[in-house]
């Protein structure tokens, strides 16, 4: 092993585990609040400046582009695991190795997604029950955005890369540049050339060009075992069928929560109304806003476990689960009751009609305040795939989450067709998945550690 020290901000197995979690998290969180605030602008412009067509075109394509995505973006989850595993067993050959598979995966995987993207938006936005108003709109956005899916994949790689090591703070400062681009961009696009979804679509690729490049150009001068030579992109077979073992199921488990949000969209489409379409765009783009404790401390708790597993500190792994835990409800609860409390307020931004109002009202108040049992869910499963078990967890997200939701969409719903009872259940399916989850993860602990 090389005697140079990684480039870290967090000593992910070092002491002050609580201080150490913290301090990774929160660059995490306010890369996460940047990006739904980019976000935010990009469907608050659409909404003010194209039209309630323009935004629900686009609010219509959130849950399909999440389903192309997932089974990529869980790849890089695969590769932290291995990644963060080396990193606490200072293995500096191995995450060398790992590094160098782990882009020429994103390479790879990038343009394959990038082609079934572009091939698949408009039969698949047709199979949705999308709207033929919006139709056209929302398949010349998904393709642009599809095109452009291999720097977005590269980008969530490199940072992965950087995320093994504690280094939480330089994704945020690229996410921070690019979303400020993007933000320009589009009132560039929109407000001053009328490009509507396509001006929208435009400049979110372009950003992420460029925070792709950011990320690959700062590996390019990392002077530890992160360092990224292009010229050494290669597949390590071993390696590559680990980070399979564990981002095939992750990315699968993600793409069977957006297979059942098509299927609730396809629900919500089946209103054949604009207003509803887009009401519930608005509430769903403004919850989003309670994912953002919940998603940093499951990255937490995947880095953490994988870390200290790697460093053989099987005794932390409860106690990194049960902080994380904490710390993400709490964050869930305090930013749900902001946004259902102002929900009004936040929703004048998107649109001015007193209807498009009322539905984002009803998709707050059905969703936002529940999100914490998605926390448990998220946390308790990312605590799982630190630990290496990726497959079991994913079959019960296909009972828990995809079945619940399904068959509450096709045998319920339709004898009482509103859209607050497509929304129910959401709670319903993270309460009942949550509970198998925890009881999984006590039967893997004991299994695997026995004696920690």
């Amino acid at each position: 092993m090389s005697e140079r020290k990684l480039n870290t901000s967090v000593d992910l197995t070092g002491d002050n585990l609580l201080s150490n979690i913290i301090r990774f998290a929160l660059p995490v969180m306010l890369s996460s609040f940047l990006e739904m605030l980019f976000n935010a602008a990009d469907t608050i412009i659409v909404g003010k400046f194209a039209g309630s067509d323009c935004l629900a075109a686009v609010g219509s394509t959130g849950s399909l582009f999440f389903l192309l995505v997932s089974l990529f973006n869980g790849l890089s989850v695969g590769a932290n695991v291995l990644l963060s595993r080396y990193v606490g067993m200072r293995d500096d050959e191995k995450l060398s190795t790992a590094v160098h598979t782990s882009y020429y995966m994103a390479i790879v995987s990038g343009l394959l997604m990038s082609v079934l993207g572009v091939v698949l938006a408009r039969p698949m936005l047709q199979l949705m029950g999308t709207p033929d108003s919006i139709l056209p709109l929302s398949t010349r956005y998904m393709v642009i955005c599809f095109a452009g899916c291999i720097v977005m994949v590269i980008y969530n790689f490199g940072s992965a890369i950087l995320r093994s090591k504690g280094d939480t703070k330089r994704p945020l400062k690229y996410l921070t540049i690019a979303g400020i681009l993007n933000v320009v961009l589009n009132m560039i696009f929109v407000i001053v050339f009328h490009l509507n979804v396509v001006g929208v679509a435009l400049a979110t690729v372009i950003s992420r060009a460029l925070s792709a490049w950011l990320v690959t150009n700062t590996l390019m001068h990392e002077n530890d075992a992160t360092h990224l030579d292009l010229r050494k992109l290669r597949m390590d077979k071993q390696m590559v069928l680990e980070m399979m073992r564990i981002g095939i199921p992750a990315g699968f488990q993600g793409m069977m929560f957006a297979l059942s949000n098509v299927v609730m969209q396809s629900s919500i489409n089946s209103f054949n109304s604009a207003d509803v379409i887009a009401g519930n765009s608005a509430g769903a783009n403004i919850e989003n806003f309670v994912y953002i404790g919940m998603g940093a401390f499951t990255q937490a708790v995947v880095t953490f476990t994988s870390a200290n597993i790697g460093a053989e500190k099987y005794d932390r792994v409860k106690k990194i689960l049960i902080m994380c835990l904490e710390l993400g409800v709490f964050m869930c609860l305090a930013t749900a009751l902001i946004v259902t409390t102002f929900g009004p307020f936040f929703l004048n931004f998107y649109t001015d009609s007193p209807t498009v109002l009322q539905y984002g009202q009803i998709r707050l108040r059905s969703v936002a305040i529940w999100l914490f049992l998605n926390a448990i869910l998220d946390i308790v499963v990312g605590s799982l795939r630190g630990m290496g078990s990726s497959t079991l967890p994913t079959l019960l997200m296909l009972f828990g989450i995809t079945g619940i939701r399904v068959g509450w969409l096709v045998f319920v719903f339709p004898h009482m067709r509103s859209l607050e009872m497509v929304l129910i259940v959401f709670p319903l399916s993270w309460f009942f998945t949550s509970i198998m989850e925890i009881i999984l993860w006590f039967r893997e602990y004991r299994t695997r550690f026995k004696n920690a």
